[in-house]
């Protein structure tokens, strides 16, 4: 049967009807940032008085969790966000610690869930969709769940790489809506001053890495001297467009992908939207194809760079936890320090602040705080950056490392720091 006649009998009129096929005792699982599926959301949540024991998972998401908040619904994400923290405070989203390498076994296996809102572009020829910015867990929970909701969406880019076809949705709605932008994070001097660290770390040819925020941007502004960058990555932004206009960036010294972007998605403006849509060279795939550490280590020089909330003088990086709370989630940075530590040439950096709330409290810490869990073990850190320097720990000795995470810590705290030190017989 051709594709075009079982694609018009899985139409339907509305999210409200789309979300139908829900029953009670269901895992729900959405999308993240840009695909978020907004329509469908607020279409459950509307029929929440109708269904019991609902369990709704979704990661870092900008809208409201409104469905977190309903009599029958939980929630449940590995990625805290703006309007999730919140709502886990309460107890109303349980949070469920995965490397982001794993989440396609996680939810092909472990967790699989009942039905899945994908959010994609229209359609090629052949009755197959593009991932558009998400493929990430997308790929796994879309060939997975046992109901499929596809929403086709003419405003969202068509992406190569990872690709599905629409007869595996149970029902299809079709219904356009706006794709939010995410504007980049202001460049701060601490940034700037961690940039010009980094910098002189970063070979021609490396194949890189980078988060989104103030110091992967600072980052990306003083390359432009670089030739031949690479990109492998879990996802990149606005400022990578700009350096690959500029010629920095060509891909041409990849081992795997060469001459392209590998991502598994997009955050950013309608820069970023435009310059993947319809464009061959940006393969947007699965996460478990990106953050794969033995993956990511068949590229020589890769550089990584991610962002930490606090580091102890033994090493261990806390990213996603804060004075006990769940914060965010470890989102890649384990994958990625993993995989760089392991490229031929590879290095691993792991950027943060010196100091919180005006200068009054210091990141760089003897111990971490209680109930804080550590992100990046003392086994895995490679290189530790702040405003005040850079510093490798690799291979070093407890006393060399505490002395060492000193020395880049705000200059106010090294005595203190020192004597907490030698008091926890960390240096002598």
């Amino acid at each position: 049967m051709d594709w075009r006649i079982k694609y018009k009998t899985k139409i339907v009129n509305s999210p409200e009807e789309a979300v139908k096929i829900i029953e009670s005792g269901d895992k729900v699982m959405f999308q993240e940032v840009h695909s978020e599926n907004k329509l469908l959301l607020k279409a459950l949540v509307d029929q929440a008085d109708k269904l019991e024991d609902i369990k709704v998972m979704g990661h870092l998401h900008y809208g409201p969790a409104d469905y977190a908040y309903q009599k029958g619904f939980k929630g449940y994400s590995n990625f805290l966000g703006p309007n999730t923290r919140r709502a886990y405070s309460e107890g109303k989203i349980e949070f469920v610690p995965v490397f982001f390498s794993d989440m396609e076994h996680y939810y092909r296996t472990i967790n699989r869930p009942d039905v899945f809102f994908l959010m994609v572009p229209p359609p090629d020829e052949n009755g197959m969709c593009s991932y558009g910015l998400n493929a990430d867990y997308s790929v796994a929970c879309a060939e997975s769940a046992k109901k499929l909701i596809i929403q086709i969406n003419k405003n969202l880019p068509r992406t190569y790489g990872d690709s599905i076809s629409l007869e595996k949705a149970a029902v299809i709605l079709e219904a356009d809506e706006e794709i939010i932008e995410i504007a980049p994070t202001p460049v701060q001097e601490k940034e700037r001053a961690m940039a010009k660290f980094i910098e002189p770390l970063i070979p021609d040819g490396a194949c890189m890495q980078l988060g989104v925020g103030g110091t992967p941007d600072a980052v990306l502004s003083t390359l432009y001297n670089k030739k031949d960058l690479g990109i492998h990555t879990e996802l990149f932004s606005d400022g990578v467009v700009d350096l690959y206009h500029a010629g920095v960036i060509t891909n041409q010294k990849k081992n795997v992908h060469k001459g392209k972007f590998v991502t598994n998605f997009l955050i950013g403006t309608k820069k970023v939207f435009d310059f993947v849509d319809n464009n061959p060279d940006v393969l947007v795939v699965g996460v478990a194809k990106t953050n794969d550490p033995s993956i990511i280590a068949q590229n020589d020089n890769v550089i990584s760079i991610n962002s930490a909330l606090q580091v102890d003088l033994l090493g261990q990086v806390a990213a996603d936890t804060l004075k006990g709370m769940q914060y965010s989630g470890v989102g890649g940075q384990v994958d990625f320090v993993r995989g760089a530590k392991m490229s031929k040439g590879g290095k691993s950096i792991l950027v943060l602040r010196a100091t919180a709330k005006n200068d009054s409290i210091t990141n760089v810490v003897c111990c971490l705080d209680q109930g804080t869990a550590v992100t990046t073990s003392r086994y895995d850190v490679q290189y530790i950056c702040t405003e005040y320097g850079i510093v490798n720990l690799h291979g070093l000795t407890i006393s060399e490392r505490a002395k060492a995470l000193i020395g880049i810590a705000h200059p106010a705290f090294r005595e203190e720091l020192t004597k907490q030190a030698k008091e926890a017989k960390l240096i002598w």
